[in-house]
């Protein structure tokens, strides 16, 4: 199960309005488990609002008592069968946090691959490569034209499901696709004990790859100093760590992007913010070993080379068979 961090996503998420959209049958078929994750929210300080399309008919009537039982915190609109359910939850929220709507699968690529993350720019210009139900495919050419008119800061499609919405919004992985206009990125030290805990979080993930040495909760908090966080909306979602080799060279280790960021150039800022801190510290030249291939394709847009420096042999030799990146920035 995915590590839930609450305290770390709370400051970003208290106080602010997050509205839920579903239509009638993914409702009825996942009832228990939306309940549970809009109830969680509320708890957490979060206002919430359901869109749903129930028709008012007999056999509907006990879940239209069970949602104002269990949710009396949260609005509850119901939007009526003759009218197109999207376009009125998007006609109807405009000034929202969060909107998400739950569906039976999430966006995914011709791979069948989910997409964890898009600009407005990028599904737009895209958008017949992304892959999902015809209804959801309809609006989101509306959903870009509401976000970059100012409507929601975010749009979230989401495979309903347990713990969906909680993922999503609580986990460093997600569950869905995320939809925005721009990501607010930001370079900075690790400071706080829950700055270490988003890092034991990231590197976990590449660890277990194999793509980076197994750095434990004790090594992090020991050498917080050397680690930098990119930010996104005040969320980390990658990691750098700076340590100095000699007076005139710093490696660039450590470094892990959240998945749920690929191919949002996240990797491509962290690189180069790393570069722009170093020589404000007057280092010459950033080494980097890794042997992840994406991490190679990276350094090499960056100009990057890879090399054998004797140099660099003692440090070499602690990682066997790694490759050498080096990058002069004098």
């Amino acid at each position: 199960m995915p590590r839930l961090y609450l305290d770390e996503y709370h400051q970003a998420l208290t106080g602010k309005h997050i509205c839920i959209a579903c239509r009638e049958g993914i409702l009825r078929d996942n009832f228990p488990h939306i309940v549970a994750d809009i109830k969680f929210l509320v708890r957490h300080g979060i206002r919430t609002t359901l869109y749903h399309n129930m028709a008012n008919r007999f056999a509907n009537q006990k879940h239209f008592r069970l949602l104002a039982d269990r949710l009396p915190e949260t609005t509850i609109k119901r939007v009526t069968p003759e009218v197109d359910f999207y376009t009125h939850v998007l006609d109807r929220e405009q000034s929202v946090f969060k909107l998400i709507f739950l569906e039976r699968k999430y966006l995914c690529d011709r791979k069948g691959h989910r997409i964890n993350t898009l600009t407005t720019q990028a599904t737009l210009q895209q958008n017949d490569e992304i892959y999902t139900n015809i209804n959801i495919a309809g609006v989101l050419k509306q959903i870009c034209s509401r976000i970059i008119d100012g409507a929601y800061n975010r749009v979230h499609i989401l495979p309903a499901r347990k713990n969906t919405i909680k993922h999503e919004l609580f986990t460093v992985e997600g569950t869905g696709t995320l939809i925005a206009n721009n990501f607010e990125e930001k370079f900075i030290p690790a400071v706080t004990d829950n700055d270490v805990e988003m890092l034991v979080g990231i590197l976990g993930l590449y660890a277990k790859k194999g793509f980076l040495k197994p750095r434990n909760k004790q090594y992090l908090f020991e050498h917080r100093q050397r680690f930098r966080l990119t930010m996104i909306d005040g969320i980390a979602v990658g990691c750098v760590e700076q340590i100095e080799i000699d007076p005139s060279t710093v490696e660039l280790g450590a470094l892990a992007i959240s998945t749920r960021f690929r191919n949002q150039r996240v990797g491509v800022f962290t690189v180069t913010a790393f570069e722009d801190e170093a020589k404000k510290k007057g280092f010459k030249r950033i080494i980097s070993l890794t042997n992840n291939p994406r991490l190679h394709s990276l350094y090499m847009q960056l100009g990057f080379k890879q090399r054998e420096l004797p140099e660099y042999a003692t440090r070499q030799a602690a990682s066997p068979g790694v490759a050498l990146f080096c990058k002069d920035i004098i």
